[in-house]
């Protein structure tokens, strides 16, 4: 009897399990599919026999990156010799994967199987493994695929922003796209001014040019000698100018509208902003592909380059195919229809649009696009797996190119493929160190930049922590000025200000044993001093002879002449009153 083991590959670890009852399970497939759902009849159809366990997250990307590429990493091996039984033709084991269950069958000599009921198996297992599996939750489980999944996809993603070929691909498509539409929107510009200028669609060709002169002329009956030097700077030619001025003389268009010319100088607006538009995306098409692919680029051009690498997918894809593939690559459709109709195949795809098939005879195309697919195979392996790109390889290539189309042509023998390469070895170990010192000086200037960044934020941040103590000594400045100026005494009738010596506002500290018990009795100069610290509300409750007086703020309010002697008398009636005070208790 057949053993059925069932491999499943999660995040956290490998699980090995074993079903019961195979032979009914096999020919029973929806009572399996029904048994799935359920936990409890799932355990009685499934066991589980041994788990492994990822030791770390490092680990499990190990295990997850041997998996997709069908290796047998060294922890599955393990697992499988330990707990399969030895007698390996009485063992079929279950994978999800057919490219791991092919390595297993091969390394390991384990007949496997997948699909059919493995498939409902897998699904069951993956639905209960947290309950399968001793200690391991379900938010657990959860957790270990999200960040296995954040690490493949990390690992899988390249790093090197300059290197990144997506760029190039939705500039390429993007480029042919606007072609359509710019040829589309320029026809439909010449049809439209075509009623009212018919013959400048015979003497201007290109459609950017018709579209600016269609929005610089408007109305041909106000062209006159006037413009004949914007038209020259325009049509960059002075013939033209010149012919475009005496056809609007002599024109046969109809008449337009003042609306329909408006309406027909703001499409062509549009048209000649997307031909702008064009140009710049050209240009960074070219600067990418000389960051990414530039012995590609240096070969067979940068747009023929980019096509190549869109319609692989990427420049890793073409840099693994042959170059008998790169030959006939964007010719599919007709290679297979030769096939099917036993007739003759394409010779060339997308490499037709380089200058050297356009260059070759009729009966030597076909040998150069052979040479030129072998030749662009190697450029992308180069330019895909060097450290630093460089144009050397491919500026190399092409001179090979050159000299196989002249070989044909002359029948001159060209160079040695060895003896090429060595001279591109030696120039492109010195156009290497040139660019990392190039690259080292860029990242000297970038640290340093930083460096000034971050202590220019220091400094900042300092200043922002001492500027609350700057605050708070420039509050507690004006307290001191207002002191000073209680002071002094103003200017009296343009008299000089003569110094007043005034009792010191500090009050001594009185024990209670000497303050007298009638409230009458307490001398005027202290009263006066509490209502110096007493708050405002305090101020507003005393007595009616202050509330009588006129109300001066206290920055402004300065003492007289008369205030000093007032302040004596009061000190000369309060001994009198003690005195008095004093003869009545010994009377008593």
């Amino acid at each position: 009897m057949v053993l059925l083991h069932v491999l499943f590959e999660h995040a956290v670890g490998y699980a090995l399990l074993a079903l019961k009852e195979v032979e009914e399970i096999s020919l029973l497939l929806p009572q399996v599919e029904e048994c799935v759902l359920n936990l409890g009849k799932f355990h009685n159809v499934v066991r589980l026999v041994a788990f492994c366990p990822f030791s770390s997250s490092q680990v499990a990307l190990e295990n997850a990156n041997a998996v997709s590429e069908g290796i047998v990493h060294e922890d599955l091996r393990l697992l499988l010799e330990t707990y399969l039984p030895s007698k390996k033709k009485k063992v079929l084991l279950g994978v999800g994967d057919p490219k791991i269950g092919a390595a297993i069958q091969e390394e390991l000599g384990y007949n496997c199987q997948t699909g059919g009921v493995i498939a409902e198996i897998l699904r069951g297992v993956r639905l209960h493994f947290h309950n399968l599996v001793k200690g391991l939750t379900d938010v657990s489980a959860c957790k270990a695929q999200l960040g296995l999944g954040h690490s493949y996809s990390r690992a899988k993603v390249k790093f090197n922003v300059n290197r990144v070929d997506n760029m190039i691909i939705q500039s390429i498509s993007l480029l042919d796209q606007l072609d359509k539409d710019i040829n589309t929107f320029s026809m439909r510009v010449r049809e439209w001014y075509g009623y009212h200028f018919p013959e400048l669609v015979k003497i201007i060709n290109d459609n950017a040019t018709y579209c600016r002169l269609a929005q610089f002329i408007g109305n041909r009956r106000e062209l006159n000698e006037e413009k004949l030097e914007k038209l020259e700077e325009l049509t960059m030619d002075g013939a033209k100018a010149k012919a475009i001025l005496d056809a609007s003389r002599s024109s046969m268009g109809m008449d337009i509208s003042a609306i329909d010319l408006i309406n027909i100088e703001s499409f062509s607006s549009r048209v000649v902003s997307l031909s702008e538009y064009r140009q710049s995306l050209h240009t960074y098409l070219r600067s990418k592909m000389s960051q990414v692919a530039p012995s590609l680029s240096a070969l067979i051009g940068e747009a023929v380059g980019a096509r190549l690498i869109a319609h692989a997918g990427s420049l890793t894809n073409l840099a693994k195919y042959p170059a008998s593939t790169v030959q006939i690559l964007g010719a599919e459709k007709a290679l297979f229809r030769a096939l099917k109709t036993r007739g003759n195949t394409p010779k060339y795809g997308l490499i037709f649009h380089s200058t050297f098939i356009g260059r070759a005879a009729a009966k030597n195309k076909g040998r150069i696009s052979r040479y030129l697919a072998n030749k662009c195979s190697i450029a992308s392996r180069i330019d895909c797996f060097s450290e630093v790109p460089t144009s050397v390889f491919g500026e190399k290539l092409r001179e090979q190119v050159e000299e196989r189309l002249s070989f044909y042509e002359t029948g001159e023998i060209p160079r040695k493929n060895l003896d090429v390469m060595k001279e591109a070895m030696v120039q492109a170990e010195e156009a290497a160190a040139e660019i990392t010192k190039k690259l080292e000086k860029q990242e000297k200037k970038r640290l340093k930049k930083e460096k000034k960044r971050l202590a220019a934020l220091a400094l900042a941040s300092s200043e922002n922590s001492s500027a609350p103590e700057e605050c708070e000594e420039i509050q507690e400045k004006p307290k001191k000025k207002k002191k000073l100026k209680l002071q002094e005494t103003p200017q009296e009738n343009g008299m000089e200000d003569t110094p007043v010596s005034l009792p010191k506002t500090k009050k001594k500290k009185v024990p209670k044993e000497e303050l007298p018990s009638d409230p009458e009795e307490i001398p005027t100069s202290s009263v006066s001093l509490k209502r110096k610290k007493s708050s405002p509300k305090e101020e507003a409750a005393s007595e009616p002879e202050e509330a009588a007086s006129p109300a001066v703020p206290k920055k402004k309010r300065k003492l007289s002449k008369e205030e000093p002697e007032a302040a004596a008398s009061s000190t000369k009636s309060s001994t009198k009153k003690k005195k008095k005070s004093q003869k009545v208790s010994q009377e008593d």
